[in-house]
C-alpha cells in the first residue's frame, strides 16, 4: 500500500502500536503521559499528526469538523483556483461552491469552527510537538528528522493561512502554550509571520531527505518549493532563485507525458516532488486511506466516463471558461485534458452549442467506479522552473537562461514552439508570458489566486472573466473576533 495511514493522537484514550513501513498502524497498548512518547519508534507515531490537515479526505474532527487543505470542499483547489478566471461561476448547488467560485468570499464571516481558522490550534500542537521532541532523548539525527517534519507541516499550514487571511495570531513558543498568550489574538505584522514561516522551511529542507524511504512522507524538496512559492510571492526575488537552484541540483527534471503526472500508473517520476498519496483501495470512507474524489466534481452527469459513470450532477463543479481554452495553442498537448466535446449518454451530441465551458479531465477515471487512485500533486518541478524563470527575470531581466527555462516546459509539456521574440521583449512582457504559462501547465493545481495576486491582476483578470471580485483575502470567522475580546482585526475589506 503507498498510503500513509494519518493516526489522529488524542490526549486520552487512545490505543495504538509500532508503525508498519506502509504506515499502517499495529494496535498493542494503552497511551497515557507517563509511557507515551518515550522511544525513537513512539515518536515517529506521535509527529504522524503533522500530515492530519494534507491529506485528500472530506476531513477529520478536531475541536469542531476540519476541512483538509487538499481535500474537496474548502480545500486548496476550490479555494485558489475555482475563484479565478479560468473557470466559470457554479451555480448549480448554491451556497459555498457558488460563493467560492463568483470570488465572493464574504459568507466566510459568518463560518463556524469548521473554518481554517481553526488551524491556529494544528500550529500551537505542532510548537508543543516540537518542544517534546527537543526535549526527549532521542539520538540527534531521529530529533532533527522528527523536528522536520513537524516544522514542515506548521510551515505549510501557516503558509496556506497567509494566503487565506493573512497574518494570524499563532504560538511559537511552547512555554505559551496554556497561558494568557493563547488568549492575545493580535495579528503579527507580515514580516514577523512571514519570517516564522521562512524559519519553518529553511529547517526543513535543512533535514528532510530528498528521497525518505517511506513514499509520501515530507521531503526536502517540498520544503524547498513551498519556500521558493513564499519568496516568490513576498517578490523576495533573489532568495527565490535559491531556493530554486537549490531545487535544480536535486535530480528532479520534467516528465515528457503531462497526461501521464496525473495518471495512477505513472504518477511515481522525476517531475513530482510531492504528492497526496491515495489509496487506490479507498472507497471515499473516512476511515480508509486518502481517495481522488476529482471526476465526480469534474464531469457532468450524462458524461460516460471510462469507470466513472457520470460525475454528481448537473455539471462539473469545476467547469474551465471557454476563453481559457481558447488561449492555448491549439497543438499544446495540455489542452487536451480538457474535453471539447463528447457524447452524451443519451445519445445527444455536447459541444460548444451545448456546454458551457470544456469538460476538465485533468485526473481520468482510470480505477473507480467512483472513487481514484491518482495521486495528487501538490509541487511539480514545471513550476520550480516557471518561479526561477519569474525570479530571474525580476532581478535581471529576460535573460536566455529565464526564456530557455519556460521553453522548456512549453516544449516537454506541450509540444509547442518556444516563447515568440515579443513575449521576451521586456521584463513586462516576459512577466506576462510566464503568468500565462503557469496557467497552461498548473491549471487545477490550486495557485492561480497567489499567482493573480503576486502579478497585480487578481481584479483585472477575474473582471475581464466577467466576475465581481472582492478582496483576494477571506474575511476571519466573526465567532473568533467576538471570543478575541477586541485583539483580533478583520482581514482589511470586509
Amino acid at each position: 500500500m503507498k498510503k500513509i495511514f494519518i493516526l489522529a493522537l488524542m490526549s486520552c484514550g487512545i490505543l495504538l502500536g509500532s508503525c508498519e513501513d506502509n504506515f499502517d498502524p499495529t494496535i498493542t497498548g494503552t497511551l497515557a503521559p507517563a509511557n507515551f512518547p518515550k522511544t525513537e519508534a513512539d515518536f515517529e507515531l506521535y509527529t504522524l499528526q503533522a500530515y492530519k490537515p494534507f491529506g485528500a479526505k472530506w476531513g477529520y474532527a478536531d475541536v469542531a469538523w476540519q476541512n483538509m487543505f487538499h481535500g474537496y470542499e474548502y480545500g486548496h483547489v476550490i479555494m485558489f483556483d475555482l475563484p479565478t478566471d479560468l473557470f466559470i461561476p457554479f451555480t448549480a448547488w448554491g451556497g459555498f461552491f457558488e460563493f467560492f467560485s463568483k470570488a465572493d468570499f464574504d459568507f466566510l464571516k459568518n463560518q463556524d469552527k469548521t473554518s481554517h481558522f481553526e488551524k491556529v490550534r494544528y500550529v500551537t500542537r505542532m510548537t508543543q510537538i516540537i518542544a517534546d521532541i527537543e526535549a526527549s532523548s532521542l539520538e540527534e539525527e531521529a530529533k532533527q528528522r522528527f523536528i522536520a517534519e513537524a516544522r514542515m507541516g506548521r510551515g505549510l499550514t501557516m503558509y496556506y493561512l497567509l494566503h487565506m487571511y493573512g497574518p494570524l495570531p499563532v504560538i511559537m513558543d511552547p512555554a505559551e502554550i496554556g497561558t494568557a498568550a493563547e488568549s492575545d489574538l493580535s495579528r503579527p505584522n507580515r514580516e514577523t509571520f512571514v519570517g516564522y514561516i521562512e524559519d519553518d522551511l529553511t529547517y526543513a529542507a535543512e533535514h528532510l531527505a530528498v528521497s525518505p524511504e517511506q513514499y509520501g512522507r515530507f521531503n526536502k524538496g517540498l520544503a524547498l518549493g513551498i519556500l521558493m512559492r513564499l519568496h516568490l510571492n513576498e517578490k523576495n526575488w533573489e532568495s527565490a532563485k535559491a531556493a530554486g537552484r537549490q531545487l535544480q541540483g536535486l535530480g528532479y527534471s520534467l516528465y515528457n507525458d503531462y497526461a501521464g503526472l496525473f495518471r495512477e500508473i505513472t504518477e511515481k517520476n522525476l517531475e513530482t516532488i510531492w504528492a497526496v498519496s491515495i489509496d487506490p483501495a479507498a472507497t471515499g470512507n473516512n476511515l480508509q486511506g486518502d481517495f481522488n474524489a476529482w471526476p465526480l466534481y469534474n464531469l457532468p452527469s450524462d458524461f460516460q466516463g471510462k469507470n466513472v459513470n457520470g460525475g454528481w450532477p448537473p455539471m462539473g463543479v469545476f467547469t474551465p471558461s471557454w476563453e481559457f481554452y481558447d488561449s492555448f495553442d491549439p497543438a499544446d498537448k495540455r489542452r487536451a485534458l480538457m474535453v471539447e466535446s463528447y457524447l452524451a449518454k443519451d445519445g445527444t451530441q455536447k459541444d460548444r452549442s451545448n456546454m458551457p465551458g470544456p469538460v476538465l479531465a485533468k485526473y481520468p477515471d482510470e480505477s473507480g467506479p467512483e472513487f481514484q487512485g491518482n495521486d495528487i500533486p501538490i509541487l511539480r518541478f514545471a513550476d520550480v522552473l516557471l518561479m526561477l524563470a519569474e525570479a530571474i527575470n525580476n532581478t535581471e531581466g529576460p535573460t536566455q537562461e529565464a526564456i530557455d527555462l519556460v521553453n522548456e516546459v512549453r516544449s516537454v509539456h506541450g509540444g509547442i514552439a518556444g516563447l515568440s521574440e515579443s513575449e521576451t521583449a521586456s521584463p513586462e512582457a516576459f512577466n506576462e508570458a510566464i503568468l500565462r504559462e503557469r496557467a497552461f501547465d498548473l491549471y487545477f493545481e490550486g495557485v492561480r489566486k497567489m499567482d493573480l495576486v503576486r502579478h497585480g491582476k487578481w481584479e483585472s483578470a477575474l473582471q475581464q472573466a466577467g466576475k465581481n471580485p472582492g478582496p483576494a483575502l477571506f474575511p476571519v470567522p466573526q465567532y473568533a473576533i467576538d471570543v478575541s475580546d477586541g485583539t483580533l482585526s478583520q482581514t482589511q475589506g470586509y
